[in-house]
């Protein structure tokens, strides 16, 4: 397959990516004056937030003769972005090779299999660190059977949300957002749309949320107080920021689904528990979250969270 015709292929699947509905979540309101909402990730290809990104780092990366046939994609990730890149690459034509950990859920690993990935799964002992440096020394050791994305440090990550996550929220809102809060990972979530709505709106706030315990059941979110910083990250950028533990996370889920009939993730769960924590210091505003996935990929800590 020509450079040509890989980027026909990501342009015929591009429509794909993005475009997921704002749900305002009125059943978390305290205040009259103040509304929250979310964008629901999960409803797009891939099922996750991370198929911006995937897709912005596979599509550039093929355009700069980085990523072609000849060279399998490499990364490493919880699982979200690991499914993005095994069906883009099923989609267009490209080989994928993904590290994670061994005990991320067998939801996750079945669905990268069944789209064809590679994966390699690393000791559970090991840290998000740990694990990012084996793969980058893995990349290292194999330059010609590797192209290493890195989406922890790659900007690509950042400019597909600010290219599409911040303009989407921007339009849906009518201007109206006043808070942006979304949680930290890789952090290109947060940088690339938090930095797109300040040229937008230079009064929009800004809000980073952390997870409040070094060991925690929040996937995707990173405890930044003790670990690598992505290089993407601009901490400079919070106007303010806000800590979510796993038990708010977990009665958040548990909340949602009963009041609102929506089944989303831990992450999910922290996000909304962290915006609702920015509403309640407001009189008037409004708040957008991002919501990375649902609860598909998550049985036996859905079984945990409600009681099953």
């Amino acid at each position: 397959m020509t450079q040509d015709q890989l980027l026909a292929a990501f342009a015929a699947a591009e429509p794909l990516v993005g475009n997921t509905p704002l749900h305002r979540f009125q059943s978390l309101e305290t205040s009259s004056g103040v509304e929250i909402h979310a964008k629901l990730e999960w409803l797009q290809w891939g099922g996750s937030v991370k198929m911006r990104p995937a897709f912005r780092l596979m599509k550039e990366a093929v355009k700069r003769g980085e990523l072609h046939p000849g060279l399998r994609l490499l990364d490493s990730t919880s699982g979200n972005t690991g499914i993005a890149y095994a069906a883009i690459a099923a989609k267009v034509g490209l080989a994928v090779t993904i590290v994670m950990p061994e005990h991320a859920t067998e939801e996750r690993k079945l669905m990268m299999r069944s789209l064809g990935a590679e994966l390699i799964l690393t000791d559970t002992n090991l840290s998000s660190d740990e694990v990012f440096a084996y793969t980058q020394d893995l990349a290292a050791r194999h330059p010609h059977k590797y192209f290493y994305a890195n989406q922890y440090d790659n900007p690509d990550n950042c400019r597909a949300h600010s290219e599409t996550t911040a303009p989407e929220i921007v339009d849906q809102t009518n201007e109206r957002i006043t808070h942006f809060c979304a949680g930290l990972g890789t952090c290109g979530s947060f940088t690339g749309t938090g930095k797109r709505l300040k040229e937008l709106n230079s009064a929009i706030q800004l809000v980073g949320m952390h997870v409040a315990e070094k060991d925690n059941d929040i996937e995707g979110w990173k405890y930044l107080a003790g670990s690598r910083h992505p290089k993407i990250y601009d901490a400079t950028m919070a106007d303010d920021n806000v800590f979510v533990s796993t038990q708010e996370a977990f009665d958040m889920v548990k909340h949602v689904a009963l009041h609102e009939g929506l089944l989303i993730s831990p992450s999910s769960g922290a996000a909304l528990a962290g915006a609702q924590q920015v509403a309640r210091k407001l009189d008037k505003g409004v708040v957008v979250t991002i919501l990375p996935d649902d609860a598909s990929k998550y049985g036996e800590v859905m079984k945990k969270i409600m009681g099953n």
